[in-house]
């Protein structure tokens, strides 16, 4: 409110009140909405300038199933750290190889956090945002495809600060995994209806993200763990393997190592499309960022357990890399 913000900016306060997430303040001021598009930003992006007009003509051309636009989401200070670059590999694989991937098909998009372009009488008729849900743009993704509507990715690029410090980073992931834990609890209520919804592929698509990937996270470092225990002592790759063993053995690593070797492909390709190839050689310590990602898988799980509605904020303003001229970051 100290800002002096042009005429045309008006501020809001949200009466204070639980749950004090995003989402509740988003549906606060859903009431205020005018027009037919709203978009979120944070108060940190820097979206691209023609955003808005490219969101608004792909509306205007599109059927009226499709009702949510994504941006794709990317750092401006990208090189600045370690984890930043492993951060901006990360965003490089969701928003410019996955989420565009799951969009030519028509499947559940799970919705980064800001940047989301909406008609607003469809966000209406779902109710808004759950206030509950502490991953609001993942559940909403789901929703919006439960209800037969589509969303897709728009070809414009928002760009945010990658948190640059691990205490920084750490709440903000357990949050984002908490809330796709509480999202699959949500919708798997009634998990028939949600085949019948979404269909086998859509079903697939919501298991696969809202579970698979908290579950995989979870369990990795042991998985890690006990593969190179295994090596050290030799049990890998017994001398004398029986038929079972050796079955066993080589389809474990089939697919520990084709696992591997999708994920830092997918990284590879996804720094080559987001123009941002100077950095594929942070591709090779992916590895030890899953790890920091297992840290906040279970302290996600602690907090889905002692505080499911908890929102953990991230402190933002920290990069010592300030904000760059997104116009001609696109254009190198």
């Amino acid at each position: 409110a100290e800002i002096d913000l042009p005429p045309q900016f008006e501020i809001i306060i949200v009466p204070e009140a639980m749950p004090q997430t995003k989402p509740k303040a988003l549906n606060y001021a859903l009431h205020f909405a005018r027009g037919d598009l709203v978009v979120i930003f944070d108060a940190e992006d820097i979206p691209e300038p023609d955003q808005l007009r490219k969101a608004a003509e792909t509306f205007a051309a599109a059927p009226p199933e499709l009702v949510c636009l994504q941006a794709r989401l990317t750092f401006y200070n990208a090189n600045e750290n370690w984890l930043t670059r492993q951060f901006t590999i990360e965003y490089a694989v969701l928003f410019d190889l996955v989420l565009p991937f799951l969009a030519s098909f028509g499947l559940p998009l799970p919705l980064g956090g800001t940047s989301n372009h909406f008609r607003i009488k469809a966000l209406r008729q779902l109710g808004g945002w759950d206030a509950h849900n502490v991953t609001e743009d993942a559940d909403l993704g789901i929703r919006l495809a439960r209800f037969g509507w589509r969303a897709d990715v728009l070809d414009s690029s928002t760009f945010e600060e990658a948190n640059n410090s691990f205490g920084n980073w750490l709440p903000q992931r357990a949050r984002w995994l908490k809330g796709w834990i509480q999202t699959w609890f949500v919708h798997m209520r009634h998990p028939v209806d949600l085949w019948r919804q979404l269909g086998p592929a859509g079903f697939l698509v919501f298991q696969t993200l809202m579970a698979g990937i908290v579950v995989s996270t979870i369990v990795h470092p042991f998985f890690l763990a006990a593969i190179i225990w295994a090596l050290f002592t030799g049990t890998l790759l017994p001398l004398e393997p029986t038929s079972l063993d050796t079955l066993l053995t080589g389809i474990g690593l089939a697919v520990f190592t084709s696992g591997y070797a999708v994920t830092l492909g997918a990284g590879h390709i996804a720094l080559g499309l987001r123009g941002l190839g100077r950095l594929r050689v942070s591709v090779f310590a992916m590895p030890v960022y899953w790890i920091l990602i297992s840290i906040g898988g279970w302290l996600a799980v602690k907090q889905f357990i002692t505080h499911p509605f908890h929102w953990n904020k991230t402190s933002h303003g920290l990069s010592k890399r300030g904000p760059i001229n997104v116009r001609a970051r696109r254009q190198n």
